[in-house]
């Protein structure tokens, strides 16, 4: 339509047109193209040639870029089913230490010597500090992982490793160093090697409703609510660790965390290998995570009574780290720094936890057979929510379900979320390096946000030997597919650079104005897509022996 028809439309018609960037940016969703690119100025050092190159913006949310995040989705699938039921070790035998590693070892360990030498004779420490720094840098590069003294200069809080009266015992099996489950004959001679999907939920806070909603909202435990959701991540490794504990080799697994519709945290767990359900379940019933956080039941400063800062210009008597104290508004009395009250924790025999925290009666215990049904389903169950946020995973469309998301929240807003929350300072406790500015109800934490419902852990979470692969290398099979379906290698691909150190990166500005607007780099990369989407269906067709389409005809296909 011209602008002279245009003008000539009426209003009301004009208005419901859709405008063009948004038809550009629904056929870049059709296609798969990321809807918000960062644009990368490149400088090529030989040749001085400047080029504006589009980098997908990486999203994992719909609400954000709908396409990166069905990418990073598919990607996580790769990822899952890779390692889910695997016959053989991801992962090799460690290589022997060589000559120089042997070496260096020796170096540093007379380093440690004369340097404990030296602090007792009162000599120079910082000259064998130095050599230490020295050698723990050649010991990196040369190979080593690690650092030879783990949790050097740290001092770490020890507590009994007692288990609670009111938890039952776990049997312990003599450990097997292996990660793949254990195999079983049929009596038609097939060999089976089955697999686990667990689901976890957390301890009940009271009766609900089928649509998530408390029956009774003044007996509701909303404290408790929170303070779970907040440290599901310890009570999830809790778990991971009696589970291999129990089953007698080293579990690996893939899971994901969800809200259910009470909002509280939800599990799904692929595991590799098999045991009885009965002992899983018993596992779940045993577990528990005690947060020894000193009290934050009683309020001590709230409204405009709170703590004010005092800063300390030699800093002797403030915490770790601290260049000030904060202090009682009335009698100017200093706030026991967060050291001074686990200290305080400490000494007292008869202290409690101050949560602990629990999983939930509700335990789902499935065995899954490679490509089976209840594989596929399991996958599914496992990437559902991904692309969704916590809050987005079960919108609230009544009254009661946003007055239950608004009592949770107000509750969350001022449970203290780690040792430097601010929120520490409502009752009484500076926080672990406190520093001026703080205020209860200001934590910048994710926990305390809406879409986080307070938890703050990743949504994500895999075990180190699930595939033997990072999501990167997964990421990299994907595209050395591509390739090898269009006849190409990875020095083919104009994309992969020759010379790492040939080219300059940085983000593009507003400042810089030979960057096109959003529409064009969109059509661009539209355009892109059809060509490689159209190349690589041409190559498969000459895989499979099949008459090449005409391109043209090809794209309504697609």
């Amino acid at each position: 339509m011209t602008a002279a028809n245009d003008r000539h439309t009426p209003r009301a018609v004009r208005q419901v047109m859709p405008m063009a960037l948004d038809v550009i940016t629904e056929v870049a969703k059709q296609h798969g193209v990321c809807i918000q690119p960062i644009p990368l100025k490149r400088t090529d050092t030989h040749t001085g040639k400047t080029e504006i190159v589009n980098i997908p913006c990486g999203a994992t949310l719909d609400s954000k870029c709908s396409p990166c995040a069905t990418r990073a989705v598919q990607l996580r699938k790769a990822q899952c089913r890779e390692g889910w039921h695997l016959e053989a070790e991801p992962i090799p035998e460690r290589a022997e230490p060589t000559e120089r590693q042997l070496w260096l070892i020796q170096e540093r360990a007379d380093a440690h010597v004369l340097r404990e030498l030296a602090e007792e004779t009162g000599g120079d420490v910082d000259v064998w500090d130095e050599v230490v720094t020295t050698l723990e840098d050649e010991l990196a590069k040369s190979g080593v992982r690690g650092s030879v003294i783990p949790g050097e200069g740290k001092p770490r809080r020890s507590r009994s490793t007692r288990r609670r009266q009111d938890a039952p015992d776990l049997p312990k099996r003599q450990q097997e160093n292996r990660t793949i489950g254990r195999t079983f004959t049929a009596p038609d001679g097939r060999i089976y090697r089955p697999s686990l999907f667990i689901t976890l939920t957390c301890d009940s806070y009271g009766k609900v409703r089928p649509d998530g909603t408390p029956v009774d909202p003044a007996s509701y435990d909303y404290v408790s609510a929170a303070r779970d959701a907040i440290h599901f991540p310890k009570l999830v490794d809790r778990f991971v660790q009696n589970l291999r504990r129990v089953a007698g080799y080293d579990v690996q697994y893939f899971a994901t965390v969800e809200p259910q519709r009470r909002l509280a945290p939800h599990l799904h767990m692929a595991v590799r290998g098999t045991m009885p359900r009965a002992e899983v379940k018993a596992v779940a019933a045993a577990t528990y995570h005690q947060v020894w956080w000193p009290s934050c039941d009683v309020v001590r400063y709230e409204g405009e009574h709170l703590p004010v800062w005092a800063a300390d210009e030699h800093a002797t008597d403030c915490g770790a780290g601290q260049a000030g104290d904060y202090l009682d508004p009335e009698t100017g009395e200093v706030l026991p720094t967060w050291e001074q009250a686990l200290d305080q924790l400490d000494a007292d025999e008869d202290a409690e936890p101050l949560h602990v925290v629990r999983l939930g009666s509700q335990v789902d215990v499935k065995g899954v057979l490679a490509g089976s049904p209840g594989a596929d389903l399991g996958l599914r169950y496992l990437t559902k929510y991904l692309t969704k946020s916590l809050t987005d995973c079960h919108e609230p469309t009544t009254d009661a379900q946003r007055a239950h998301v608004e009592r949770l929240m107000a509750v969350l807003r001022y449970e203290p979320c780690a040792p430097t929350c601010p929120n520490w300072l409502r009752y009484g406790v500076q926080p672990k390096g406190a520093k001026s500015g703080m205020r209860p109800g200001s934590c910048r934490s994710r926990a305390h946000k809406p879409e986080h419902l307070g938890y703050a852990g990743r949504r994500v979470l895999v075990s180190r030997k699930w595939s033997g692969k990072t999501l990167a290398e997964h990421k990299n099979d994907r595209r050395a597919w591509v390739l090898e379906q269009l006849g190409l290698s990875a020095t083919d691909d104009e994309t992969a650079p020759v010379d790492p150190h040939r080219y300059m990166w940085r983000v593009a500005t507003p400042a810089d104005r030979d960057v096109p607007p959003l529409a064009e780099r969109l059509l661009k990369e539209i355009a892109n897509r059809q060509r490689w989407r159209t190349a690589l269906q041409q190559a498969q067709a000459r895989a499979d022996g099949q008459p090449i389409q005409d391109p043209s005809a090809m794209r309504e296909v697609a």
